[in-house]
């Protein structure tokens, strides 16, 4: 029997979409496909009534469900693997994996793990900054002209998620640190390395963009972000106690 994505650990997150139709159509894809945990992040000129006329009676039950935050780190903070998407690359956002990859690394993830797939606004996508949450990047390989409807997206993805299947029974993942957990070691890691000289206070999330790039290679369990925590709070106490020593001298 093949293994197969736990859709029950999954979410899809939409950040600040401006169209309430596509909401709809977006909570129709997901039905399609199995899936059924949507998120709202700041949604703009939301109109539920132009919800629902398109994600039609079959898939209001999403739409009645779904959760709706102002902020993506609240909404976040539950998940332990993020997923941005991004049709646009560069050396901020380097595409690191395709929806078929994706899927297939999903499976040992939602054995324990809940994941979140994160769609940006229509007109512009995901930010840097909100990127900067995500372990790693998925684009959708098109033909020269990139530009998906937000819904389209989300039905390519949320169908190799649907298809995804493994014969070879891959290893659970053990549960990963939380993203309340990550931001809480990430934010730490920033102060002390101001704090040390180690990144430039002018421009702090230039370098952080670069460390949690490197860290998120890792899939950092909760135990592990505290031993960091623990490193960064000693460092703490060694700065606090040298310049109580430079007072006094």
């Amino acid at each position: 029997m093949k293994e197969t994505v736990n859709l029950e650990q999954v979410s899809l997150i939409l950040v600040q979409p401006h169209i309430p139709e596509n909401i709809g159509a977006a909570a129709r894809a997901m039905n399609n496909m199995g899936l059924r945990r949507l998120v709202l992040v700041d949604p703009k000129n939301y109109d539920l009534s132009r919800v629902h006329k398109t994600a039609t009676a079959n898939s209001i039950h999403l739409v009645e469900e779904m959760a709706v935050y102002g902020d993506l780190g609240e909404a976040l903070d539950p998940y332990h693997y993020v997923v941005g998407t991004t049709a646009r690359t560069g050396s901020s956002r380097p595409a690191m994996t395709n929806p078929r990859t994706l899927a297939h690394d999903l499976i040992p993830l939602t054995v324990n793990n809940r994941v979140a797939i994160l769609f940006g606004p229509e007109d512009r996508g995901l930010s840097n900054e909100q990127l900067r949450h995500c372990h790693t990047i998925v684009r959708i390989p098109t033909a020269p002209f990139s530009s998906l409807n937000l819904a389209q997206a989300v039905l390519i993805i949320c169908y190799e998620i649907f298809l995804a299947g493994r014969d070879d029974h891959p290893a659970s993942v053990p549960r990963l640190a939380s993203s309340f957990e990550l931001e809480g070691m990430y934010d730490h890691i920033r102060k002390v390395a101001t704090t040390i000289g180690f990144i430039d206070p002018q421009n702090p999330e230039h370098w952080m963009r670069n460390i949690r790039r490197f860290l998120s290679r890792y899939r950092l369990r909760a135990r592990e972000t505290r031993i960091i925590r623990g490193f960064c709070r000693q460092i703490d106490w060694y700065t606090s106690q040298l310049k109580k020593t430079q007072k006094e001298d």
